[in-house]
């Protein structure tokens, strides 16, 4: 990524650790990503937390509609990405099981 674009993704996450509230997360993204937009990185939530809970391609792929790509490019990004998921994903069950 070049330094423009770099200070432009630093600025973008800057802003998302501003928002407070689920409700601001919410009105900030329906701002910011069209309808498929965010489905897609919905519905990619959704598949990093099934398999990460040890649910098949199979299962993943009925339960949200995923096509085997998705799924796949998720898995890869579980098990040899840079830990995004796995941190969301862990730090969301600490605020379940603390609630």
């Amino acid at each position: 990524m070049d330094h423009i674009h770099a200070d432009a993704a630093s600025r973008l996450f800057r802003a998302i650790l501003t928002l407070r509230t689920e409700e601001e997360c919410r009105s900030f993204f329906d701002d910011l990503c069209t309808i498929k937009e965010l489905q897609d990185l919905t519905q990619r939530l959704e598949v990093a937390s099934m398999l990460s809970e040890g649910k098949n391609y199979q299962e993943v792929s009925r339960a949200t509609g995923a096509s085997t790509a998705t799924i796949c490019r998720v898995n890869k990004c579980l098990n040899y990405g840079s830990r995004g998921y796995v941190t969301a994903l862990n730090r969301m069950k600490e605020n379940e099981d603390k609630s």
